[in-house]
């Protein structure tokens, strides 16, 4: 954080919360390794952002707040977390709006056009549904267990509208190295589809 104009040692407590908050128990998909596969996308993909530090930094937060039982509104949530962090550390107020805008928007994974940090958040947010099918369907799994608490019926009902809505997406990435994953991503989110009958 040091080249965002943020002490490192203050930030070190802050990054500690945020790892415990990813491992925590019931995080089955939104955990440590997601965090991990997000940054690393996003370090892939840093060419095409705007500020790629400034999307490292939503990428950190944009699951802060993770409560598969909860009132909703993780992301609207999340991003008042990380206003109060960024904050608090000294990072700038255009900054703090940025990263706090970049975390509400993976609530929709619905950039502008010329949203290039949005678009490689979301990208990132999202590159999971391009995966291999194995991996893929790990994902599905460990998506189900976050929500083992909801019945089969309104599980299967409640997760058929989510893929329905990126199927029905005119394009569920935004970059051009996401795009060439759209196909694999849309194979896949059929098939979990189907087979819930």
């Amino acid at each position: 954080m040091g080249r965002l104009g943020v002490d490192e040692a203050a930030a070190a407590g802050t990054g500690a919360t945020l790892l415990a908050a990813y491992g925590a128990v019931h995080r089955h998909y939104h955990s440590l390794r997601h965090l991990g596969a997000v940054v690393a996308v996003i370090d892939g993909l840093a060419d095409l952002a705007a500020d790629p530090d400034l999307v490292r930094l939503a990428a950190w937060y944009h699951d802060a707040v993770h409560e598969p039982d909860g009132p909703g509104g993780d992301e609207q949530r999340s991003a008042q977390l990380a206003r109060i962090d960024l904050t608090g550390l000294g990072l700038g107020p255009p900054s703090v709006d940025e990263v706090a805008r970049l975390v509400e928007l993976t609530a929709t994974h619905d950039p502008a056009p010329d949203d290039r940090n949005g678009a490689v958040l979301c990208d990132a947010d999202l590159w999971i549904l391009g995966a291999d099918r194995d991996r893929y369907d790990r994902y599905a799994t460990e998506v189900r267990a976050e929500y083992a608490h909801v019945a089969d019926g309104a599980w299967r009902s409640g997760r058929a509208a989510v893929l329905r809505h990126f199927l029905d997406r005119a394009a569920i990435y935004s970059t051009a190295p996401g795009r060439r994953r759209a196909s694999t991503a849309r194979a896949n989110l059929e098939r979990e589809l189907r087979s819930f009958g």
